[in-house]
């Protein structure tokens, strides 16, 4: 229990520190596409977010959803990707956190921090009320970004081992042809002998 608290404090940690890092990089980089951009450029930025957040809340959501055991046998004929696929289902717990929690949070902030520049353009170009746009825009974007996720999560969890092994294979080609390592694939699990067992003498 107390291993696992001390893994539990030291992953939240370490995703604050990312999430904080991410969200900084993310709100420098929206900031800058949506520096003198109309208000349909600064729409269709808020959609690719929206749908940044949809695509990584499926990804989180087949983790969770997904099972095991079909990639042993795919590991163990060395097909690419089964053990990338293998690692995620075994930290699916901060897999799903990342891309549901992290990713999404980071998104939906990103998301009204750009709608708010969007009607800033609307109320420039087109005229009306400020707050009826900002009601408006910020109705549509919540029903979209809550639908399409409804239809992700329905599509995730009746098809998470294929997602999952896209996702896997997608991790293979960074590390087999980049060499970059986003997760570990590699079985991390040690044979303990139990105490006070000892292997007996060999018969000559």
């Amino acid at each position: 229990m107390s291993e696992l608290l001390r893994k539990s404090v030291r992953w939240a940690a370490f995703i604050g520190f990312v999430t904080a890092l991410m969200a900084m990089v993310m709100t420098v980089v929206s900031t800058a596409l949506l520096n003198g951009v109309s208000w349909s450029g600064g729409l269709l930025v808020v959609l690719v977010i929206v749908a940044i957040n949809v695509v990584f809340d499926m990804l989180g959501t087949a983790a969770a959803a997904g099972t095991e055991r079909p990639f042993h046998a795919m590991a163990a004929k060395k097909v690419p990707g089964a053990r990338h696929a293998i690692a995620i289902l075994r930290r699916a717990d901060q897999f799903s956190n990342f891309c549901n929690d992290v990713i999404g949070d980071i998104c939906g902030i990103i998301s009204g921090a750009a709608a708010f520049a969007v009607v800033g353009s609307l109320v420039m170009d087109v005229g009306g009320d400020r707050t009826v746009w900002d009601v408006f825009l910020v109705s549509v974007i919540s029903a979209l970004t809550v639908g399409w996720k409804a239809l992700g999560k329905t599509l995730s969890i009746h098809y998470a081992n294929p997602i999952i092994f896209q996702v896997g294979k997608l991790f293979f080609f960074l590390e087999d042809k980049l060499h970059i390592r986003l997760f570990n694939a590699k079985n991390n699990r040690k044979r303990k002998r139990k105490r006070g067992v000892s292997r007996a003498p060999r018969k000559n």
